[in-house]
């Protein structure tokens, strides 16, 4: 009867917590909300450069000089091979990218950065540069590796799979 008791007062104390905290006080809110803030930050600046947010992403994840097999592209970015290769045919189409048989193996392919394309990933280079040093001129030292500390705390539950496990779900 103990134990019941127990469950039964954490799921009261956990349903008052989850009912009274504020959605801005929910670390999910602020990820998603700064992320998003960050994104269309991004895409305002690439759009002045006919351009996405996606395809500077794919841009900085080329090697700039000797391309990259465009299987290793996707998961190199966490991006889904179907998204993946809409980007890369608009590159393709805006003369960003092009695209060679791999000589190690038949195969797959090489994408490979044009010059146009270099130029475009100059520019991107140069916004996510500043970028980081707007960020590290407004936050103090601490704050940001505070940040680090807790964003790589985040990966790492995920990644272990440790926060809906199956031993905190029967505790529910």
């Amino acid at each position: 009867m103990h134990n019941f008791f127990s469950i039964y007062y954490a799921c009261i104390v956990n349903f008052y917590i989850f009912e009274t905290m504020k959605k801005t006080q929910s670390i999910d809110h602020q990820l998603r909300a700064t992320w998003q803030a960050v994104a269309k930050l991004y895409n305002e600046q690439a759009l002045a450069h006919n351009s996405t947010m996606a395809t500077a992403f794919v841009l900085l994840n080329i090697d700039k000089e000797n391309g990259t097999p465009s299987t290793a592209l996707g998961p190199l970015m966490g991006m889904e091979p179907t998204s993946l290769s809409r980007i890369l045919k608009t590159m393709e189409d805006k003369g960003a990218i092009s695209r060679e048989k791999n000589p190690e193996d038949g195969r797959s392919v090489i994408i490979k950065l044009t010059t146009y394309g270099k130029e475009m990933r100059k520019v991107s280079k140069g916004h996510v540069i500043q970028f980081n040093e707007s960020v590290i001129n407004n936050v103090s030292e601490k704050d940001l590796e505070g940040f680090f500390n807790v964003t790589t705390t985040i990966n790492k539950l995920i990644a272990d799979k440790e926060i809906y496990s199956e031993t905190k779900n029967k505790a529910i």
